[in-house]
């Protein structure tokens, strides 16, 4: 019983950022591709009329895409309200990994 409790957990640790990936990914393109695109290179209409930034050229570190993403820029909207923190930091670590 022990072995088996062992191997779940185990197997537990990498299926949690599969999860937390893919539900990074759902998240991108339910509140962000409308503006970024589903590329994020921001060559959507919205994105142009917003002079929004290419997301896969993003140097910035995942703190600050937190940050971005927490309380709005521009005319982007703050998701603080929207989205848990857990969900901020997904979010952005998906970003700052190219969308991939």
């Amino acid at each position: 019983m022990k072995k088996q409790l062992t191997a779940l957990a185990a197997a537990l640790v990498f299926l949690a950022p599969a999860h937390a990936r893919a539900a990074a990914a759902e998240t991108f393109r339910a509140r962000c591709a409308s503006c970024h695109g589903k590329d994020g290179k921001g060559k959507t209409k919205m994105g142009e009329r917003f002079s929004v930034p290419n997301l896969t050229a993003i140097e910035a570190p995942a703190s600050a895409i937190e940050k971005t993403i927490a309380n709005g820029k521009g005319k982007m909207m703050p998701y603080k309200d929207k989205l848990d923190p857990d969900e901020i930091q997904d979010l952005a670590a998906y970003i700052k990994d190219g969308l991939k």
